[in-house]
């Protein structure tokens, strides 16, 4: 019994590597042309002029499957970054249809995840952007939960003024410093 003890448990310890090591294929991929459609098979990836988290975005969103996505949502799906007044963490009411949209995806899609990353401008302390990019990240979380995604799926952060878009020190680089950037996360294959 104890040599067979020796024999298993290596040969066991070997076998998961080797499957947790194993490549795997892509789910599906956009077509940033074309949009979603369809269902997973046969989409393909295109990411040619994309930023690199452009492309990670497109790539990850492509795993889930295009349920929950409509002719009608398509352009607001595309829209991942939702901008702010100063000192302030209110949504503008041309950011419901986005926030919507992605609601009715992320519903459509239960193993799909998202960091909700806050974000402001410069001027102030770290404490309080770090704060005020909190609340503008909970924000839009309630906003999503509020209209039917589950909170396990959401995950809100803040980076306040540490990760700027446009290094400007002038209203229009802070106007567009000041967001909360939607980010679809890669599921990892046993959660699917």
């Amino acid at each position: 019994m104890k040599a067979l003890k020796l024999f298993v448990l290596p040969l066991l310890a070997t076998s998961l590597v080797m499957t947790g090591c194993a490549s795997r294929k892509p789910a599906a991929t956009i077509d940033s042309t074309q949009g979603l459609s369809g269902t997973n098979s046969g989409v393909t990836v295109s990411t040619q002029g994309l930023s690199d988290d452009a492309a990670l975005n497109a790539q990850n969103l492509a795993g889930a499957s295009a349920k929950g996505v409509t002719e009608a949502n398509k352009p607001y799906l595309a829209k991942r970054v939702v901008y702010f007044d100063y000192d302030s963490s209110d949504l503008s009411n041309e950011d419901y249809l986005t926030l919507q949209a992605h609601a009715q995806f992320l519903m459509a899609n239960a193993n799909s995840r998202v960091a909700l990353t806050g974000h402001t401008d410069e001027r102030g302390t770290r404490e309080y952007n770090l704060a005020l990019g909190e609340r503008r990240a909970k924000a839009v979380e309630s906003f999503l939960v509020s209209n039917g995604v589950n909170s396990n799926q959401l995950e809100p952060v803040s980076y306040g003024k540490e990760m700027p878009i446009n290094p400007g020190h002038n209203e229009s680089a802070w106007k567009e410093n000041r967001r909360v950037e939607i980010n679809y996360e890669a599921v990892p294959p046993l959660l699917k």
